[in-house]
């Protein structure tokens, strides 16, 4: 069965699963999510009655589309439970199919089926919201709750699902945040440590790029050729350095963080920007400036 835009691979990779066929087991039913949930849903969903036999298709709720050749799904899925669920953190508004009730965006939505459901409805309403970002509370949060969902975010930048935190239940996360209470010297030292040893690997990563760029570029100022490397490198920023390409000290991926820096810092790039010129007009303004000062820096000065 087709399934547009990949996005149902992004939440399969969001949860950990092993296939694709154990995502859409956890989901429920076979999900098309080539936009974001509250924008349009093309879904594979049958119902089937306790006797066995289909039922007629159902009258699709608002701002959902029923395809008529994905209604209906192998056994295995038919009988398959959900071990996790999932809950959507819509981006525009939306309507419960049960209760009729308008869903503003970032209010949660619960796809049952292709019906879409407001947390009441889903019998999920008792649950409290844990944003992500404390692994351990979030841990030990699920681990005590007996019923829990992952809550995902569409975004329109990535082009794919992101996880935003879980829905867990009040004594649970109580007591989760009492665990990590009696144990968070340890944990503290524990993360100073981290910290350290990551601060460590950036210096080594930064100090091998700023060798590389002084080979590559014998002419390149060694504060300069520091001063690219420690950018490009910085953790988390997404930036050249950051790159499996990056970290391996390829060439390319160097001369790229290189070029970078000589048109923020040799030229009227920014200048160009501040004035309102667009970017790719800009660029093609600065190249011949981008090219003199690589030219000079391929040779060590005095040669």
């Amino acid at each position: 069965m087709p399934r547009a835009g990949g996005e149902l691979e992004q939440i399969q990779f969001l949860l950990g699963h092993s296939s694709i066929q154990t995502t859409e087991k956890y989901l429920g039913s076979k999900q098309n999510l080539g936009h974001p949930v509250n924008d349009k849903f093309v879904l594979a969903m049958a119902r089937v009655a306790p006797d066995g036999d289909k039922t007629t298709k159902p009258e699709p709720a608002a701002d959902l589309e029923i395809e008529e050749s994905e209604m209906q799904l192998p056994p295995d899925d038919q009988q398959s439970v959900a071990k996790d669920l999932v809950v959507f953190s819509i981006l525009r508004e939306s309507k419960c199919a049960d209760c009729g009730k308008e869903m503003l965006g970032g209010d949660f939505l619960f796809m049952e089926g292709e019906r879409p459901l407001c947390l009441s409805c889903a019998d999920l309403d008792h649950l409290v919201y844990l944003p992500r970002g404390d692994t351990a509370l979030t841990r030990r949060a699920r681990k005590h709750s007996s019923l829990s969902a992952v809550v995902v975010r569409f975004s329109r930048a990535r082009k794919r699902y992101e996880r935003q935190g879980v829905l867990v239940e009040e004594a649970a996360l109580e007591r989760a945040e009492q665990e990590c209470l009696t144990n968070a010297d340890r944990r503290s030292a524990q993360r100073d440590r981290a910290e350290i040893y990551r601060n460590k690997q950036d210096q080594a990563l930064a100090l091998r790029m700023a060798n590389s760029i002084r080979q590559m570029f014998p002419g390149c100022p060694p504060e300069e050729a520091q001063a690219i490397a420690v950018h490009t490198s910085v953790r988390g920023s997404g930036r050249v350095g950051r790159t499996a390409s990056g970290r391996a000290l390829d060439e390319e991926a160097l001369r790229a963080a290189v070029i970078a820096s000589i048109r923020h810092r040799h030229t009227k790039y920014d200048r160009l920007l501040m004035r309102g010129c667009d970017r790719m007009d800009a660029r093609d303004a600065v190249r011949e400036e981008i090219d003199r000062v690589l030219k000079s820096w391929r040779f060590a000065a005095g040669s």
